[in-house]
């Protein structure tokens, strides 16, 4: 049973599925970001764990933030705590996905693009309006250029148009755009694939793309060789797995 009012939660088999169930569309107001970062807190934790998936009960993904907590006398405590669920899941060690049908409209679009992978029924659709009322997206404006390019991040922010599935498929927002019928199949097929690793090997595997970003190439491929040879060749999974594959045999992980 959730301990949430607008959050629903289950965990098995090394995943966390945490839905948005704040009817009509999802829309965030800032107690539900406190629960989503209270979840999101005591997931960082959890060893046991190899990938979160964020999904929307109803219609909708998440259709943005309350527009009555942009109100001048909110506004502060708003992005404050905005801000902090992705700081929170930026701090995950696992795969994030959102698995999005519906509207992922501002906020609610920010908070998907703050995922690793985002999976996206057909019918969904992204977007950033906020400049339709006078707001400018925070997060958005940082993380989407390092997705689509400083020139598309500019025309999602400044025209406030909405695009499909497929679109945000094009242009690299969105990893798959499958049929409405078919999200669901393909969220778990992709969680399946995780599941069948090694909890620790998945978040060596996730530093290894992360902390290198923003290096010189030289310097990142010597940190990450670092890694792999002073932490992943260090781990009783690594000799688990070569003897698993000798032995044609499924890899019993000890996550250490």
């Amino acid at each position: 049973m959730s301990e949430y009012q607008f959050l629903k939660v289950e965990k098995a088999d090394g995943v966390a599925r945490i839905t948005f169930d704040r009817p009509k569309h999802n829309v965030l107001d800032i107690q539900m970001m406190n629960e989503l970062i209270t979840e999101l807190k005591g997931l960082i934790a959890d060893e046991q764990l190899k990938c979160v998936v964020l999904n929307g009960a109803g219609p909708s993904f998440c259709a943005g933030v309350e527009v009555s907590d942009h109100k001048p006398e909110m506004a502060p405590e708003m992005i404050e705590t905005f801000n902090r669920i992705f700081e929170h899941i930026d701090q995950l060690e696992v795969p994030v996905i959102a698995s999005v049908h519906g509207a992922c409209l501002g906020g609610g679009m920010e908070v998907a693009i703050a995922c690793d992978i985002i999976v996206a029924a057909q019918s969904a659709l992204f977007g950033q309006p906020e400049i339709k009322l006078a707001f400018l997206p925070p997060y958005a404006a940082v993380r989407l250029p390092h997705l689509v390019g400083p020139s598309k991040a500019i025309e999602i922010c400044t025209t406030g148009k909405r695009y499909s599935a497929e679109e945000a498929r094009q242009m690299g927002m969105v990893a798959y755009a499958v049929a409405d019928d078919q999200l669901s199949e393909a969220t778990d097929g992709l969680i399946k694939e995780i599941q069948y690793s090694s909890p620790l090997i998945i978040r060596l595997n996730k530093r290894a793309v992360k902390m290198h970003l923003g290096m010189p190439l030289p310097e990142a491929v010597d940190s990450v060789s670092d890694l792999f040879l002073n932490a992943v060749m260090k781990t009783e999974d690594v000799l688990e797995g070569i003897a698993s594959f000798e032995e044609k045999r499924k890899p019993v992980w000890k996550n250490k």
